[in-house]
């Protein structure tokens, strides 16, 4: 009787260990083919995300500079100001293209600059901040939804201040979106320029932003500008953008073309208050494009990417 359950019991072990080999031989050979759970076969293709039929080709996002926007204006119809730089720019793509084809977006943010003699106004830094957080939200929005529109960036003085800090965090893999996603960027009158970043079309000045130049002096220029903090120049620069990037400054603009040497710092940063003279002059001014101005070579530079890519 004990011999006879031992006979049974070893052919029970020997059956499973067949049925294990068994199973372990389909499985191997069907690894070579299906691979594991949730792993990709070699039959499988990579589809590119879609793209819904309402997205535009190309975004052109513009940022106004200071006093020339507002937090709850109208991004695609502005009125904050109507004689805001940027319009001279945005209103003639939008006539040449299908808002279908061309989504022409204008930051909405405070677009204010506290100061000795504006003392009510939000801080340069909380309305920089503002402007960047919604240009920020505007480009992971659209991209989400629209992962094959392009982008192309614009700003103005302190609206070239956000529109360089956005680039320069895409441009160095820390942005909203891949760097591939950028056609171009152009910064007017950028606040932290410094010449060998970016590219420079026009004629090319050797000074420096003001908040470069006044960096190391930034305790010292705070009556002046209370909470404007001077952070000088974009660690990294503008990384993958550099080749994209348009950097456009005015001979003698205070804002952009800064002496190195920054002399009386309260002199100088009451001359970034005031901003005026050739910094309001971009749409006329014959010094920066011989032949032309600022605002119709970004037209026609904008024209070219959006038509040819």
């Amino acid at each position: 009787m004990r011999k006879t359950i031992t006979v049974i019991a070893v052919l029970i072990v020997l059956v499973l260990i067949g049925v294990g080999v068994v199973q372990y031989v389909n499985t191997s050979d069907d690894s070579d083919f299906i691979g594991k759970p949730g792993e990709p076969t070699g039959t499988e293709t990579t589809e590119p995300p879609a793209q819904p039929d309402w997205c535009p080709d190309v975004e052109f996002l513009s940022a106004p500079g200071t006093w020339e926007s507002a937090a709850n204006d109208d991004p695609i119809n502005p009125t904050a100001n109507p004689l805001s730089f940027m319009l001279t720019i945005t209103q003639p793509l939008q006539e040449r293209y299908s808002a279908d084809d061309v989504k022409v977006w204008t930051l909405p943010y405070t677009a204010q600059f506290r100061n000795i003699n504006s003392q009510n106004e939000m801080t340069y830094d909380d309305s920089r901040n503002e402007g960047l957080s919604k240009m920020t939200s505007e480009l992971v929005s659209m991209h989400r939804d629209c992962p094959a529109t392009e982008f192309i960036i614009v700003g103005f003085s302190q609206g070239a201040v956000i529109a360089g800090d956005v680039a320069a965090q895409i441009g160095s893999g820390q942005g909203a979106i891949p760097a591939d996603s950028i056609r171009g960027v152009a910064l007017v009158a950028d606040g932290r320029r410094e010449p060998g970043v970016g590219q420079f079309p026009g004629t090319f000045v050797n000074g420096i932003g003001a908040e470069v130049a006044l960096q190391p002096l930034n305790l010292l220029v705070q009556p002046i500008v209370p909470g404007a903090t001077m952070r000088g120049g974009r660690v990294g620069g503008f990384g993958e953008l550099n080749d994209r990037v348009q950097d456009i400054c005015a001979p003698n603009d205070a804002i952009c073309d800064a002496p190195v040497n920054v002399g009386n710092a309260l002199d100088r940063a009451m001359a970034m208050v005031a901003a005026n003279g050739v910094h309001a002059q971009y749409a006329t001014n014959p010094d920066v494009f011989p032949g032309t101005t600022t605002n119709a070579w970004i037209v026609d530079w904008a024209t070219n990417l959006i038509d040819n890519g």
